[in-house]
């Protein structure tokens, strides 16, 4: 009997770890941005000497048989989803023998058709092939066509299943307009009338001024990244703008009643916009339906740091309103957002309320290389980073939230130092535990991705339960190339004190009309909220339509770049900090 006890306790303990093991792979309900897929390394050869790094941009989403497409920029495949929370990698190149070259589907279009799958990636000669597929979870793709004549870069597609026809939208260039054209949707090339659509008026529209803050005035704005959604009767042409470099990279939309003509400006734009926070970049993206039928929009997260085309992936909350207004909802979008749900108001926005924990907190580490600070890894900018000494196991970085804390999420932001890897790496993976403490003396496991097996550069863990803990040590087991290095180590949850108070003396000041000052820009200011880590600043044309945001880190000032130059604005603003958020700010009139 004594050895059936002990048998019976060993058989717990396999219980309780296998129920442990289970928690872990518990269906999660959020997500957060950037979002963690295993992006390749860039393909371009010059880029190299720059210093070798994760790069992907230009993302389209398509819903095909109730599972999610993400297709983007070099990546040599592509990847799928049933839930947006967990991707799948597909490795495929789409190249013919004659198109051998690094720049394959670079910013491509996918589209469904009758119940195919479409995709192509941008061309600009006729010499590109595209290819369509009834079982994209798998590599089973035809050529659809071999050659688009047509040769549009930064192409992007729209199928009309009310009129039965197909159209394509292109264009990437701080010269050209975008241009549209039908495609027969049995040739599926255009028979020859090709119609320039929408320019961008940087005079006018402020956000599509040249520059990381559009004050650029000796290089003309980039147009590109066309994409169309029909609505209600109506086409949504959406379009990415001043450059992919910048942290204003955003997406505005014209609106028709035609598929080919009439496009006017919509009121309310830019439509997709984060320039502020952890993930900056809403720009040369697609809008997307869920299995819920809720709208959602992917775009380019800039990144910029080996080198200007150094990117990542975003997904958003979007929506139309009751009056047809396109808007996407970037409010702490890089904070946990829940996933796809029944009845989700994208308006309010899908924002869990866990706030982060450990901005600018004290850190320790194990060691640290040149003048990649360890405080750079709390600092809320995806821009910088801290790095180790070396990849080895046992190098380890330590947070103190300052108070002992309920944590519901992790998010840990790996960064690229001393990458070895070009192109696509498949069967590499990061290995990694988080130890939890009160005291900082006493441990316990919070994490254990020990046994992890998948390449997890922007991992994110959404803990089953709810755990309190004030410090928290992340502890390397595995690097899949370079130093054991991190860019955003963060911790979501709510601590145990005070939100901050409601903004107070919250002012714009703007140039006033028929004067000759400069009306696309204006200075936000306020008094200084000493409970605060951040605030929102929400703006838009309409008191009841404040879709715009940005969110602003230990400052009590911004300078708005991105404003139209003949309308009124409204704007309101609210504090955050660890504990959570004040109360919003009366409506600030800006004529």
């Amino acid at each position: 009997m004594k050895g059936a006890g002990a048998r019976g306790r060993v058989l717990m303990v396999w219980a309780m770890l296998f129920c442990g093991a289970l928690a872990l792979q518990a269906q999660p309900q959020t997500y957060c941005n950037p979002i963690n897929i295993d992006y390749g390394y860039t393909p371009i050869p010059n880029f190299a000497t720059q210093g070798r790094h994760r790069a992907t941009a230009d993302p389209v989403i398509v819903n095909y048989r109730g599972k999610y497409f993400l297709f983007s920029t070099n990546q040599w495949g592509y990847w799928w989803s049933e839930d947006m929370a967990h991707w799948n990698f597909v490795s495929r190149k789409f190249l013919l023998p004659r198109n051998q070259v690094y720049d394959e589907l670079c910013a491509p279009a996918a589209f469904v058709m009758k119940d195919t799958l479409y995709l192509i990636g941008s061309t600009h000669g006729p010499a590109f092939s595209m290819w369509k597929s009834a079982n994209p979870t798998t590599d089973d793709w035809q050529v659809a066509v071999d050659s688009l004549k047509v040769g549009a870069w930064d192409p992007g597609f729209l199928y009309d299943e009310d009129l039965d026809k197909l159209f394509l939208y292109w264009g990437s260039s701080n010269v050209y307009p975008i241009l549209g054209t039908e495609i027969n949707t049995r040739t599926l090339q255009s028979e020859g009338f090709v119609k320039p659509l929408i320019s961008l008026q940087p005079e006018d529209h402020g956000w599509e001024r040249f520059g990381e803050y559009n004050d650029n005035t000796f290089l003309q704005p980039f147009m590109e990244g066309a994409w169309v959604t029909k609505y209600n009767g109506r086409y949504y042409l959406q379009y990415g703008a001043p450059a992919t470099e910048f942290s204003g990279y955003a997406d505005g939309v014209y609106v028709s009643d035609s598929p080919l003509e009439g496009f006017a400006y919509q009121r309310h734009n830019p439509f997709a916009y984060k320039p502020g926070g952890f993930a900056r970049g809403a720009g040369h993206g697609a809008t997307y339906q869920d299995n819920f039928g809720n709208w959602w929009h992917v775009s380019t997260v800039v990144l910029g740091v080996k080198n200007n085309f150094e990117r990542r992936i975003g997904i958003w909350p979007a929506g139309f309103d009751a009056d047809d207004v396109l808007y996407c909802n970037t409010a702490y979008g890089d904070y946990p957002t829940y996933l796809p749900r029944a009845g989700a108001d994208h308006r309010q926005g899908l924002f869990t309320g866990w706030m982060l924990l450990n901005y600018n907190k004290p850190v320790q580490v194990s060691s640290t290389l040149g003048g990649f600070q360890p405080n750079a890894a709390v600092d809320e900018d995806l821009k910088t980073y801290w790095s180790a000494q070396t990849g080895e196991a046992g190098e380890w970085f330590q947070t103190d939230l300052g108070e002992v804390s309920e944590i519901r999420a992790i998010q840990v932001n790996y960064a690229d130092q001393d990458a070895e890897f070009l192109g696509k790496s498949q069967g590499v993976y990061h290995q990694y535990r988080i130890y939890a403490s009160d005291n900082g003396k006493s441990w316990r496991l919070l994490v254990d991705k020990s046994k992890n097996r998948t390449d997890v550069p922007h991992d994110y863990v959404e803990l089953e339960r709810p755990a309190r803990a004030r410090f928290l040590k992340m502890e390397n087991r595995q690097m899949p190339t370079g130093k054991f290095a991190l860019s955003g180590f963060r911790v979501f949850g709510t601590g145990s004190g005070k939100a901050p108070e409601a903004v107070e003396d919250f002012i714009v000041l703007r140039a006033p009309r028929n004067t000759h000052g400069e009306r696309r820009s204006a200075w936000l200011k306020w008094q200084q909220n000493t409970l605060a880590d951040g605030y929102v600043v929400y703006f838009g044309k309409s008191e009841d339509k404040l879709y715009g945001s940005i969110m602003v880190y230990g400052k009590n000032d911004y300078f708005f770049t991105g404003m139209d130059r003949p309308d009124t604005y409204y704007f309101r603003i609210e504090a955050f900090n660890n504990n959570g958020i004040s109360p919003m700010s009366a409506a600030v009139v800006s004529d």
